[in-house]
């Protein structure tokens, strides 16, 4: 009875948020038609928010009806669907490359993130030893869609970052704190949307900067483990 109960209010809740989406998705559309961008994009940001909160619901249905495959399932649905880039750089260094920006939001949580990224850093390491940068400069690179110049910039203090620099830290990094990680965020433009997130020595991060203007627009070429050619010890 019990799973029964969540299955109706989850279910319930999916309608409300659907119907909410339906009708900010009319508000998206008359802003923009008029030629109001600036409240169209307000507009499509609640959108975003609500979509997702709609994802998060969807995600928690299958669990709900008693299903015992209802989360593996679920993880694999997620990896199809939301293809997530781990590895190492010619270089040696760590990276997580995700097909989507990381937005600040006013309102809600991390889950999302926390239900893709978590689940594919557990499998890429379930069958090799994590690695431990300590003394390391955890960076962000937001890549922007360079056919949509009226895109706003994204603020760097956000959850979602939080979210990926903790799941990040607990496989490659003693910590994420300050006395043995500095961070770094920067911007770039390509043909899609997505997040790069790298884990480099410290004494390394001028030849990323270096090498960060020349990065292939579909990103870094990505190794299961560190190549060989790295001729020292991370």
């Amino acid at each position: 009875m019990y799973k029964s109960n969540q299955f109706t209010k989850a279910l319930n809740k999916l309608d409300l948020k659907l119907s909410q989406m339906k009708s900010v998705s009319s508000e998206v559309r008359m802003y923009y038609e008029v030629g109001h961008l600036e409240d169209a994009f307000d507009k499509a940001f609640d959108l975003e928010r609500l979509s997702e909160q709609a994802v998060l619901l969807t995600r928690s249905l299958p669990a709900y009806t008693g299903a015992p495959s209802a989360k593996p399932a679920v993880e694999e649905c997620i990896k199809s669907t939301v293809p997530i880039c781990i590895g190492y750089t010619e270089e040696g260094w760590f990276s997580v490359r995700l097909p989507l920006l990381l937005p600040k939001k006013e309102e809600g949580s991390a889950d999302y993130i926390r239900a893709i990224l978590y689940p594919a850093m557990r499998d890429f390491f379930i069958a090799r030893e994590p690695k431990n940068y300590e003394n390391c400069v955890l960076i962000y690179r937001h890549v922007y869609d360079v056919r949509r110049p009226e895109r706003r910039k994204r603020d760097h203090d956000n959850i979602e970052i939080n979210m990926v620099s903790d799941i990040v830290a607990m496989y490659v990094m003693p910590d994420d704190g300050p006395d043995c990680c500095s961070h770094f965020y920067c911007s770039a433009e390509g043909n899609a949307e997505r997040t790069e997130v790298y884990v480099v020595p410290e004494q390394e991060f001028k030849a990323w900067l270096a090498a960060e203007p020349d990065m292939p627009d579909k990103g870094v070429a990505l190794y299961e483990t560190v190549p060989e050619t790295v001729g020292k010890e991370v």
